[in-house]
């Protein structure tokens, strides 16, 4: 691939700045994609309806929206990261006045034409914001307590207004996202430590504001025993079915738990269950070594990019991609509580499949601009 240098990606031509995108990322995350369709195929007992079909008009949307963010240039992204934050935080708290409920919780705008959750798309305006405002500091400067006010209210704003969906899994990766844009923008190893140890003090308050259900799902955590048929029952089924998948599984649309509905939830939360079924442990493996690639060319071109906003945006958007991955899968083994959070490119669902895609390309934007200088204020050198 030739060497874009200096600022002459941003004066490339459309048909030039798509030769020069990464095509074998993007020939991974369809291949990922692909995976998606046949379980949601399976799930739906060999039919493409309900959910396969949406999902595959929802990806080759997506895939568009992807290819033209990547092509847009990094520095209006910089420019844009502050207004596009305020535009979700101002879904967010729409979401308190006029949101739509389903399964309990109120996280739902009603577009119409489609059901927009504004807390996933929120994990990106946060990885955004961040990148923009730790770009405009010095290393030095980046660590001082004074400076850290700011990107605090950032991560905070939007963890309060997603509790009161309430949606705890996703406040927990939007803490966790912005945690690792403050170690990568510059924060002190003490300031973490300190947070640390004052989030384990306050645990005990925390624990008087979480809702009945919340702290039912820590106790079958720890415990799912104790109640098999309630509130223990998706975990147990769920292991019950990666158990009984073996090292091949028991074969396409063949998986029992699953296809006799013990699986609740098999088209969303719990797909990995019915893929480790019905393709055993290496196909549970396979799609993992998948996202493993993924993150890989996230880590890659993270370090290949000059401009330490692309960076931080860079880094960024591969850790919240590996935190959904990781929560998914450990929370179907038993690992971590149930807390509802999407495999991403394979669960089914609108709003995460558009934000995973959109993520994708901002790190293909930070790949096509990655010799583009920019300087403190946003512009060229």
């Amino acid at each position: 691939m030739a060497r874009l240098s200096g600022t002459t990606a941003t004066k490339l031509t459309f048909r030039q700045k798509l030769l020069h995108l990464n095509w074998e990322f993007v020939l991974l995350i369809i291949l990922t994609a692909s995976i998606g369709f046949a379980m949601l195929f399976s799930a739906a007992n060999g039919d493409f309806d309900p959910w396969a079909s949406r999902q595959l008009m929802r990806f080759a949307v997506g895939v568009l929206l992807m290819l033209a963010v990547a092509m847009t240039d990094i520095r209006i992204w910089l420019r844009a990261a502050f207004p596009i934050y305020g535009v979700c935080l101002g879904l967010l708290a729409a979401v308190e006045l006029m949101g739509s409920i389903g399964m309990g919780a109120q996280r739902w705008l009603d577009l119409g034409f489609f059901q927009l959750q504004p807390s996933e798309v929120m994990k990106v305006a946060v990885v955004l914001a961040l990148a923009r405002y730790f770009h405009g500091l010095d290393s030095e400067d980046a660590g001082r307590l004074t400076n850290l006010a700011i990107p605090i209210i950032l991560v905070a704003a939007p963890m309060a207004l997603v509790l009161r969906q309430p949606d705890l899994g996703t406040a927990g990766v939007v803490a966790m996202v912005g945690a690792a844009m403050f170690w990568l923008g510059g924060a002190r190893l003490w300031q973490f430590a300190t947070v640390a140890a004052a989030a384990a003090a306050a645990v005990p308050i925390g624990w008087q504001f979480l809702h009945s259900y919340q702290k039912q799902r820590i106790f079958t955590f720890l415990n799912p025993e104790t109640d098999p048929l309630g509130s223990g029952y998706h975990i147990l089924q769920s292991k019950i079915a990666l158990g009984s998948g073996g090292l091949f599984g028991k074969g396409f649309l063949a998986g029992t738990q699953s296809h006799l509905n013990f699986l609740p939830e098999k088209q969303t939360d719990f797909i990995f269950t019915m893929l480790a079924e019905e393709f055993g442990l290496v196909g549970g493996t396979g799609l993992i070594a998948l996202y493993g690639l993924l993150i890989a060319y996230g880590i890659y071109i993270a370090f290949r990019v000059r401009s330490h906003f692309a960076r931080l945006l860079a880094m960024g958007l591969t850790v919240n991609f590996f935190l959904y991955v990781f929560i998914n899968i450990a929370m179907v083994m038993g690992i971590l509580p149930v807390v509802g959070v999407p495999l991403p490119l394979i669960s089914y669902g609108g709003t995460a499949m558009l934000t995973v895609l959109i993520g994708f390309g901002l790190i293909m934007s930070c790949w096509l601009h990655r010799d583009t200088y920019i300087n403190k204020r946003g512009g060229a050198a």
